[in-house]
């Protein structure tokens, strides 16, 4: 039998502005471990940053998060790269960091993310496109317990999307997923059940169309007021 890891996220106090504004004020809550949500809310809820606390990527103001598992970045996020560095180099510390062999990451990302030379060339020298690439790469080359998707699942021209979409579909069989998208179909196909952030509220569905609907009513409520 095929073993699926699950993680388990929870979050007390927690608090965080973006450009001085209040996006939440003091949240807290638990989520079930193995359960694929999808996050909703309008245009600067705050559904990002809610992810970059999840992820680690950004510091929260007050509170904090536990993650029981290991917890990807927000796929195709390339902010944390070192400019200075070789994609080469990126690749070996973020090896060193999740405990995984350098030679054997490296070969699987360099296979994916078709750098080509320019895999040992500082990641100041990438393109948006590039650095998209060789962070998605290392997204599904470490076996993460939960992924976070914020909208991408593929990246670069359309036979590399088509490439990073199986090989994500791949992943999330084994693991579990975070996802926000405005498509509904794509979190039909993700997800389970899931959350609704609205006025810095988070609100928890345990079925996914409870939570599409919740959010396509506070649209509509937002658009006539």
């Amino acid at each position: 039998l095929m073993e699926v890891k699950v993680a388990r996220l929870r979050a007390s106090g927690l608090a965080a502005a973006r450009g001085g504004r209040p996006v939440f004020a003091g949240i807290s809550f638990a989520v079930a471990a193995g359960e694929p949500l999808a996050l909703l809310g309008r245009n600067g809820a705050g559904k990002s940053t809610l992810m970059r606390l999840i992820a680690g990527t950004l510091r929260p103001d007050a509170g904090r998060v536990r993650r029981d598992g290991l917890v990807s970045w927000p796929m195709g996020f390339s902010g944390a790269f070192h400019p200075a560095l070789t994609g080469q180099q990126n690749t070996r510390f973020v090896a060193r960091i999740y405990g995984r062999d350098s030679e054997s990451l490296e070969a699987q990302v360099l296979g994916f993310a078709e750098l080509g030379a320019f895999y040992r060339l500082p990641v100041a020298t990438y393109s948006s496109g590039m650095k998209a690439r060789l962070a998605f790469a290392l997204s599904i080359a470490v076996d993460f317990d939960l992924y976070l998707v914020d909208e991408v699942i593929g990246v670069g021209d359309t036979a590399f999307r088509r490439k990073c979409a199986e090989a994500f579909r791949a992943r999330v069989d084994r693991a579990r997923v975070m996802m926000i998208s405005h498509n509904p179909a794509t979190l039909r196909e993700f997800c389970s059940a899931g959350l609704v952030i609205e006025d810095g509220r988070l609100t928890y569905f345990d079925r996914l169309d409870a939570d599409i609907a919740s959010h396509e009513r506070n649209l509509a409520t937002a658009a006539t007021a």
